[in-house]
């Protein structure tokens, strides 16, 4: 179960980089009418949300949700980014998952998901061809 939750969580991560490269540096602050919050922002989101998911569903270490302020600066959510997957990833490795934790493994997954789709959305709205997604 464990290689099989590394294999999905580092797909996760490659194809959420590649979407975060693919939007230009000043396409980080755009946001679609009627959306809550930018590009950069949104992504700021993904990061954030991977370590609460992580604290409170899978370690089992409840905090509250409480976000830094987001930056939209392209290379420093790329590397928030790539520390949350690399933290969640080290996670994984180190911890004996139980039931419960790989639940809260794939409800991460999950929510990353939603909210890429969302990102997905903002390249195309930019006329920006999304990265290929593979599995």
């Amino acid at each position: 179960m464990k290689e099989q939750l590394l294999a999905t969580v580092e797909n996760s991560k490659n194809y959420t980089l590649q979407v975060a490269n693919a939007m230009p540096d000043k396409g980080y602050q755009f946001k679609p009418a009627g959306a809550g919050w930018n590009f950069g922002e949104l992504l700021h989101h993904i990061a954030y949300g991977i370590q609460w998911w992580q604290d409170n569903y899978i370690t089992g270490k409840k905090t509250n949700w409480d976000p830094p302020v987001a930056t939209v600066n392209k290379q420093e959510i790329i590397t928030y980014l790539t520390q949350a997957y690399d933290t969640l990833q080290k996670t994984i490795n180190q911890q004996p998952l139980t039931e419960d934790a790989g639940k809260g493994v794939h409800a991460t997954i999950d929510h990353i998901t939603h909210h890429r789709g969302q990102a997905v959305l903002y390249l195309r709205t930019n006329g920006i061809e999304p990265p290929e997604y593979l599995y």
